[in-house]
């Protein structure tokens, strides 16, 4: 495999060393896409935008252990999480900007005369405005009763559970694969979204209609999930579960 960005490319651009990608890698957390005819780690599109949504629960302060629970789980908005990371960036150079001036004011009048104008003015130091959305960012993703039920559930689960559930999941796509001819409102075709969304409520949380709704227009909306289901039922079988989703809720 030739495509893709090297480690050390993916280390440039993120400063991240290559120490911790490999580190990712050892855990489960961020494997590479393939490797490189001499054994270097390579990393796709798909790839380098799982590690976008790591560094941003990483910015939220999440445990690695966390991070994974998060991202790997079925209900995992990516959406939601890249207009969160939006808004950090936009809040952090809102801060950036009022340093720059107030060095600026200081340069150019001198430290006495910008600090004499208010005498109690460090409001360029004031991180509360940014402190407070990472706040309430990481208590989205940490405190809803869907996450917290996932927790209880995943803590008696092994690893060798886990990956039984990803390929009964797998499975359960490859079946809607079988079916993505027919029309998306065909009886057994709605029966097998119930058997999806039974799945999840008794393995990972309460699977309701609205969360199903967002489920499917994830596994529609490109990516990991979408190469990833196509693979298991044949090309454009996330399309397909998106439209019965659709039909099901409705």
């Amino acid at each position: 495999m030739s495509n893709g960005m090297t480690v050390n490319e993916v280390s440039k651009i993120t400063g991240l060393s290559v120490r911790t990608l490999q580190y990712y890698d050892k855990i489960g957390l961020l494997s590479p896409s393939g490797h490189t005819e001499a054994g270097y780690r390579l990393y796709d599109d798909t790839a380098l935008e799982r590690l976008q949504q790591i560094m941003l629960f990483r910015e939220l302060e999440f445990p690695l252990k966390d991070i994974k629970d998060i991202i790997s789980s079925p209900g995992f908005d990516r959406q939601k999480a890249l207009e969160q990371q939006i808004e950090l960036l936009r809040l952090r150079r809102e801060h950036l900007d009022d340093l720059i001036n107030f060095a600026l004011k200081i340069k150019s009048t001198g430290v006495n005369y910008a600090m004499s104008k208010n005498k109690n003015d460090f409001s360029a130091f004031d991180t509360s405005k940014l402190d407070e959305y990472t706040k309430r960012a990481k208590e989205q993703w940490g405190s809803t009763a869907e996450y917290r039920e996932f927790e209880e559930k995943n803590k008696t689960r092994s690893g060798k559970d886990n990956e039984l559930l990803a390929q009964k999941t797998m499975e359960l796509f490859a079946e809607f694969g079988a079916m993505r001819d027919r029309d998306p409102a065909d009886g057994e075709v709605q029966t097998q979204v119930k058997h999806l969304q039974d799945f999840f409520t008794a393995n990972f949380y309460n699977c309701t209609n609205e969360i199903l709704l967002g489920l499917g227009k994830m596994y529609a909306g490109g990516g990991e999930f979408t190469e990833n289901i196509d693979k298991a039922g044949g090309v454009g079988t996330a399309e397909f579960v998106n439209r019965a989703i659709e039909v099901y809720c409705r």
